[in-house]
C-alpha cells in the first residue's frame, strides 16, 4: 500500500510512488521596492528560489546583469523553462555550498532579489568579502492556516504517513499552531529546514539530495526498515 504523504510546498508535486496530499502552508505576496535599483549595471543576478524568479519575472526586462547564478535544481529548471541561462549553480544546494563555490571578484555588483524572511548569511557574507550587494525585499509570505489545521486534523485521524516541509516559514507555520499533536514522522528537505524542526524539539529526517523527489525516497526507505 502507498504511504500517505502530505506536502507542504507551495509547487505541487506528483510521485507514483506515494499518494501525495497537496497542502501548502506558506504563500508569497510581492512587496514594492525601490525601481531605482534596477537601472544599475550587475555582474551578477542571484535566485535563490523558484519564487524568486516568479517575483522578478516582471522587472527582468528593465535589468541589465552579466551573469544569472541559481541555488537549487529546480530553480535552475524553472529559469531555463522561462529562456533563462543559467550561468552558475552549485552541485550543493544550500547558501553555504553557493558561497563556497559562487566565482566572484572582490568590487563586483551582485543583485539578489529575495524574500524579505531570507536568512542574511548569502548577501551578508558576499558583503564582507568586499563585493557590492544589492538585496531587494522582493516578496514576504503568509501562513495558510486552514491547511495547517486540515493537516493536523488528518494526522489526528491516522490518515497521514509522513509530513514534509521544504521551507523553514512552512516549519513555522505548523509549530507556532498551538492544537496538540503528538506525531514522529517528519521530513526536511535540507539542514536549514531540519534545523527549524529542531529548534520546536522535534526530530526529522532529512532528504540525501536537496528534491522533493529525494525526499519521498528518504520516506520509502524508512518505511520498510
Amino acid at each position: 500500500m502507498k504511504p500517505i504523504i502530505v506536502m507542504t510546498q507551495t509547487k505541487r508535486y506528483d510521485d507514483q510512488r506515494a499518494e501525495i496530499l497537496h497542502l501548502p502552508f506558506v504563500t508569497t505576496e510581492t512587496l514594492p521596492f525601490d525601481q531605482s535599483v534596477l537601472r544599475r549595471h550587475y555582474d551578477w543576478l542571484v535566485f535563490t528560489s523558484q519564487n524568486a524568479v516568479t517575483h522578478f519575472l516582471p522587472y527582468l526586462k528593465q535589468l541589465n546583469f552579466n551573469g544569472l547564478a541559481v541555488i537549487g535544481e529546480k530553480t535552475k529548471a524553472f529559469c531555463e523553462s522561462q529562456g533563462l541561462q543559467v550561468d552558475f549553480y552549485p552541485a550543493d544546494y544550500s547558501q553555504e555550498g553557493f558561497l563556497e563555490a559562487f566565482p566572484t571578484q572582490q568590487g563586483e555588483h551582485i543583485l539578489i532579489p529575495s524574500s524579505q524572511r531570507a536568512r542574511p548569511l548569502l548577501h551578508e557574507t558576499l558583503q564582507a568579502r568586499g563585493l557590492n550587494v544589492e538585496k531587494i525585499d522582493l516578496y514576504t509570505s503568509r501562513f495558510l492556516m486552514e491547511n495547517v489545521k486540515e493537516a493536523k486534523a488528518r494526522i489526528e485521524q491516522g490518515q497521514v504517513d509522513a509530513l514534509t516541509f521544504a521551507s523553514a516559514s512552512a516549519v513555522r507555520a505548523f509549530f507556532d499552531d498551538d492544537t496538540p499533536l503528538k506525531f514522529e514522522r517528519y521530513y526536511a528537505i535540507g539542514q536549514q529546514t531540519a534545523r527549524q524542526i529542531q529548534d520546536y524539539g522535534d526530530s526529522c529526517s532529512i532528504a540525501d539530495i536537496q528534491t522533493l523527489e529525494s525526499m519521498v525516497t528518504k520516506i520509502l526507505e524508512e518505511r520498510v526498515q
